[in-house]
């Protein structure tokens, strides 16, 4: 086992305790009898070539100290590699640490764990997803949700989470089915129309929204979640019940499972892991234990045993 380990910092993270929390975590580490060292990034660029570097130069472990941004950086540096991962989830969504059980706003806790798994397991192989040479933990999105961060991301004003509020209500004035054309592990392309397509390597985004609550991160498959043409009013409804992964018992949802998806539509820029993917068409791909995750439960966490919902096959099939 090597004993340097790099941290991978976003000082900006949740308004700064990305910062704060490295210092604790660097201090964690330390006692346990590791060597730390502190990459900090001018811009996400540079942020994941040092990253790059550092995975490169024989790195015991890859540590990302910030929110799902972060994650996603040092995803791209250790997929593939055999370098292992550790989170220090302190951002302001935490998708990622949700689904994995990973500690959250709690830096010493969650290095403890990553030192006593580089001791001991060595970490928990988990699956990505992968759209060319993008990869992905937790959700691909596509449609409503995807075009509430389009608008949003567009406006200058006003700031923080109120833009995304006034960017849903936009949305909302303007919904309309989308036409997709959708395949699924290379099967025949069918229409569909959808409101939206969210793609699940893991369970949430958005800061808790299960809108793939079936999914687990170990099983080589993605579960795609449907929600059908529907009203205004139906789309508030259903909403608030993806908290709690309820939604997937709703009669305009459906969901698949498959280790590989195809989507296209007019008009429509794909998001995953939070961050600008892309316009649609794309093929997203499971990649079966294309990281190694320090310091999470053991296989199925982030299972959830409710309902596959309408549409849903009623087991994986064995892959």
């Amino acid at each position: 086992m090597t004993c340097d380990i790099t941290l991978l910092v976003n000082p900006t993270a949740g308004r700064g305790r990305g910062a704060r929390a490295a210092r604790p975590a660097a201090s964690a580490l330390r006692d346990h009898g590791f060597t730390v060292r502190t990459v900090v990034g001018a811009d996400a660029a540079e942020a994941l070539r040092r990253a790059r570097e550092a995975v490169a130069g024989g790195t015991g472990a890859l540590v990302a100290v910030g929110g799902d941004g972060m994650v996603s950086l040092a995803l791209h540096a250790v997929a593939g590699t055999g370098t292992p991962l550790g989170v220090i989830a302190v951002g302001g969504g935490n998708d990622f640490a949700r689904a994995t059980g990973l500690p959250i706003q709690d830096p010493g806790a969650a290095a403890r764990l990553i030192a006593a798994s580089l001791k001991g397991d060595g970490g928990r192989e988990v699956d990505l997803g992968r759209v060319g040479d993008v990869w992905f933990g937790t959700v691909l999105a596509s449609g409503f949700d995807s075009r509430v961060n389009e608008r949003g991301n567009r406006m200058r004003r006003p700031r923080g989470r109120l833009r995304y509020d006034l960017a849903m209500l936009a949305e909302l004035a303007a919904l309309k089915p989308v036409r997709y054309r959708m395949s699924l592990d290379g099967g025949p392309q069918r229409e569909v129309e959808a409101t939206l397509i969210a793609v699940g390597n893991a369970t949430s985004y958005g800061g808790g929204m299960r809108i793939c609550a079936g999914a687990v991160l170990d099983d080589g498959l993605f579960d795609i979640t449907v929600v059908g043409p529907c009203s205004r009013t139906t789309l508030l409804t259903v909403f608030p019940r993806v908290y709690r992964g309820t939604h997937l018992g709703h009669r305009v949802v459906t969901t698949h499972r498959a280790a590989s998806v195809s989507l296209a539509a007019e008009g429509l820029t794909a998001y995953a892991d939070g961050e600008r993917l892309g316009p649609l068409p794309l093929t997203a791909t499971t990649v079966p234990r294309a990281v190694r995750l320090l310091g999470t439960p053991g296989p199925g966490a982030g299972r959830t045993r409710g309902g596959p919902g309408r549409g849903a096959p009623a087991a994986r099939p064995d892959r």
